[in-house]
């Protein structure tokens, strides 16, 4: 995959394709002030906008993004589920492929789209920035590749997000020293307005309007900070036809579920002729922990263009609602999850790892740490909550990950021992959690022959309760083979594997109480993040580290750094 990629982009830049520019983006990162739900507030921004600008490429574009810090604050951006092949140097995460961005300082984030095409997206990666700091990714096929579904009329980005009416920082920051939760957001948002259901709102509501007998597709982002989200349209079919960049066997559904950090194109086909009606679109959290949540409803407004003869009475129409499925309908999201199969054809094949080099079993889930000398806390019987990877929780180094890799100055920094499993192995899932709630800290990864085939199952524990965790891996995407409730059983569950035409993903819910298996090909050299993509629970170190060795070839091996590099 590797030399077929190098092939590409260097035949590219021989022949100056034109289906291969370089693109220039500049993001200054500035405050400004939003007023949401009657509170206004300063917050962070990419060129004082709120969702922040798309970034709109083809497949085979090199893009120069260059980041101005304007802001007190350090900070670094993602670009989430771009591949990054051998330019890890641009990925984003603080502290693990660069330094952050200091006041005053600028960074060119250097990177080519090989291989992908479809919905992805940006996002601040330093503490809780990502509330306000976000965008689309908006990749189109090479020219004259059609879409593997009809051309649609028109192209939306629809980006979930959440609105607090404090400041993000200060929020985690409390929960942090007290070892408690965080306050929830006060409002969840479509394209940065919360909608028709909340209070003092009524104006900030998106509204998409459409017109009969057309089909449109929505990128959909979620760039909540902590919560899955069911979402659909009144009297509308959605239809599936790719996730997270990757497209999928289309199906027909009247709700998507997506977690923060996914994203779904879907196609929606407008109704022939006029309607005398409005319509609803809604979003609301999947809940699946006992921790406290917002539990409220985003909406936009779906509206027919109307004819000029009955445009005086739009108004008057009736506003039709949708049916969402109950906060914890795990059975919707279970069958759903079911659903998406990649599309496996000679054109986009599934290349999922028949033959398995390396078996990983990391369990997911919550866990303790002892609270401060003298000090209350909030957590679990006066402890502070914490999450882990097969009970490491994940202490952020001071210097990153990959630089201190590629110099070859790692000792301090971080170890290279993570465990390939747990080392107390319990009733995972059961009712009756282990006595010794407590986790490790320390700074762990894992090392990778170069493009090693991997197996990793993740395993939901029930420590503190079970709960879905959308895990993210940076620098790969992969294939989800198997999932499944209960405790995984390696005799009997890897018969019913799917290696004929398993969704391929970047970012994948491990279900509560159960597992989910995944299979990748470590052909991406450098260090690479992995996290729950809930907030608070990265926040509280569920997440680590992999190091994918170089491989012989020049076109295997990680290119040096950048000369802006940030440093710490």
């Amino acid at each position: 995959m590797a030399i077929l990629v190098a092939l590409l982009i260097t035949l590219c830049l021989l022949f100056g394709n034109v289906q291969c520019l370089t693109r220039h983006y500049e993001f200054n990162i500035q405050m400004k002030n939003v007023t949401r739900l009657c509170h206004t507030r300063s917050i962070v921004t990419v060129n004082g906008k709120f969702p922040g600008p798309p970034i709109v490429a083809r497949e085979g574009d090199r893009l120069l993004i260059k980041v101005n810090n304007h802001v007190s604050n350090n900070i670094t951006i993602h670009w989430h589920g771009i591949r990054q092949l051998r330019s890890g140097w641009a990925d984003g995460p603080a502290y693990i492929t660069q330094c952050p961005i200091q006041t005053g300082q600028s960074y060119v984030y250097n990177f080519t789209i090989t291989g992908q095409r479809g919905t992805l997206w940006w996002h601040a990666h330093f503490s809780w920035l990502r509330s306000t700091v976000y965008g689309p990714i908006i990749i189109h096929p090479t020219q004259n590749v059609p879409y593997p579904f009809e051309k649609p009329h028109k192209e939306v980005p629809i980006i979930f997000g959440e609105w607090f009416n404090t400041d993000t920082e200060a929020i985690i920051s409390q929960a942090l020293q007290t070892g408690g939760g965080p306050n929830v957001s006060d409002a969840y948002t479509i394209n940065g307005l919360p909608g028709l259901l909340y209070n003092c709102s009524s104006k900030d509501t998106f509204k998409l309007k459409v017109k009969p007998g057309k089909t449109y597709l929505l990128r959909i982002i979620n760039a909540a900070l902590n919560d899955e989200l069911f979402f659909s349209i009144a009297n509308h079919t959605l239809t599936t036809v790719d996730v997270d960049a990757i497209y999928v066997k289309p199906f027909q559904t009247n709700t998507i579920l997506i977690a923060p950090g996914q994203t779904s194109n879907v196609l929606l086909k407008t109704k022939p002729n006029f309607p005398k009606a409005k319509f609803l679109m809604m979003a609301r959290p999947y809940a699946t922990g006992s921790g406290t949540f917002d539990n409220s409803t985003v909406t936009g407004l779906l509206e027919y263009e109307s004819p000029k003869l009955l445009h005086h009475s739009v108004k008057k129409l009736p506003l039709l609602k949708p049916s969402l499925p109950a906060l914890n309908d795990t059975t919707f999201a279970t069958k759903f999850s079911n659903k998406l199969r990649s599309l496996a054809s000679p054109q986009f094949p599934a290349n999922v790892p028949k033959k398995v080099d390396k078996h990983f079993f990391f369990t997911v889930g919550l866990g303790t740490n002892p609270c401060d000398k003298n000090q209350t806390c909030q957590g679990p019987n006066g402890t502070k909550f914490a999450a882990s990877i097969n009970n490491v929780s994940f202490v952020q180094p001071t210097t990153a990950l990959l630089q201190a890799h590629f110099s070859g100055q790692s000792t301090g920094v971080y170890k290279a021992n993570f465990p390939f499993s747990p080392s107390h192995w319990f009733n995972f899932t059961g009712t009756t959690p282990p006595n010794n709630t407590m986790v490790n800290n320390d700074t762990r990864i894992m090392v990778l022959p170069f493009n090693a085939s991997v197996e990793l199952v993740m395993q939901d524990t029930s420590i503190l309760g079970t709960e879905s965790h959308p895990l993210h891996l940076h620098g790969f995407n992969f294939f989800v083979v198997g999932q499944g409730f209960g405790n995984y059983d390696p005799n009997n569950d890897p018969k019913n594997f799917n290696l004929v035409d398993p969704v391929e993903r970047n970012t994948v819910g491990v279900p509560p109480g159960g597992w989910v298996a995944i299979r990748f090909f470590a052909d991406n050299p450098g260090v690479w993040f992995m996290h729950c993509h809930l907030e608070v629970h990265t926040s509280w170190g569920l997440k680590m580290a992999w190091l994918v060795l170089d491989g012989k070839l020049p076109n295997q091996k990680l290119l040096p750094p950048p000369s802006d590099l940030p440093k710490c």
